[in-house]
């Protein structure tokens, strides 16, 4: 027998074991599960699609749209013109007053203004309702080749008595009109002597009585040694004997 003819009768012989009929119902309720899964599936990813697409669009929107800051201005709330524009304030400047006469002497304090011109230290009246117990006080100035005074600065008490022992009017240390106006104030009592330090450096001041009145006396410092009355630690009086005044 060829081989041929063994494999017809193989194919002729029926099977060991029968099969049974297939469930055409059961087969296509579970296909119809299948597809139903693959759509709920499909349908997911479409609203998932859909809604990256939304958001992607609002996204875009909001990139496009301007910041308020870049917003333009409507035509009511554009810049007022310059004439609407209230004036600028115009600055005062306050000058010490150059009328009153002097009184007493006249005292050079050996220093000059950028031009040249002399500067003094000398006393003047005064008489305000609200300082009654204050009748005069200091003033710097210039002194022209022809004599006249020209203020530059002016010091009084204004807390006490002008002739309550001690220290007063102590003011300077400021550039005005191109003169650098020293440290300077008045002493009342017996003081000779006014010295202080500096940064720990002693200096030392002039001091001159005052020729209406022999009890108070007159002082400034060197401008190179203070520069201002902030820098004074602490204002010191001694009189003709070399005893200490203050404290």
């Amino acid at each position: 027998m060829t081989d041929l003819e063994t494999l017809r009768s193989a194919l002729r012989e029926p099977p060991a074991e029968e099969f049974t009929e297939p469930d055409l119902g059961a087969i296509m309720t579970k296909g119809r599960r299948i597809r139903r899964r693959r759509l709920l599936a499909t349908g997911a990813g479409g609203v998932a699609a859909t809604v990256v697409t939304v958001l992607v669009i609002v996204g875009a929107v909001a990139l496009r749209k301007a910041p308020p800051d870049r917003q333009p201005l409507p035509p009511a709330a554009s810049a007022p013109s310059s004439s609407a524009l209230p004036p600028a304030p115009v600055p005062t400047i306050t000058k010490a007053p150059s009328t009153s006469a002097p009184l007493g002497n006249v005292v050079p304090l050996g220093a000059n203004g950028e031009d040249g011109r002399e500067l003094v230290l000398y006393a003047i009246a005064l008489d305000q309702p609200d300082l009654p117990e204050v009748e005069f006080g200091l003033r710097i100035a210039y002194r022209n080749d022809n004599g006249s005074l020209e203020a530059l600065m002016m010091s009084n008490e204004y807390k006490k008595s002008d002739r309550s022992f001690g220290f007063h009017a102590v003011d300077g240390g400021d550039v005005v009109q191109g003169a650098f106006v020293p440290v300077f104030g008045y002493f009342a009592g017996p003081a000779a002597r006014i010295t202080s330090t500096v940064r720990g450096k002693p200096v030392e001041a002039k001091v001159v009585p005052w020729s209406e009145d022999p009890t108070v006396c007159f002082f400034w410092f060197d401008g190179s040694q203070v520069e201002s009355a902030g820098v004074l630690t602490p204002l010191i009086a001694y009189d003709s004997r070399g005893q200490r005044l203050t404290k």
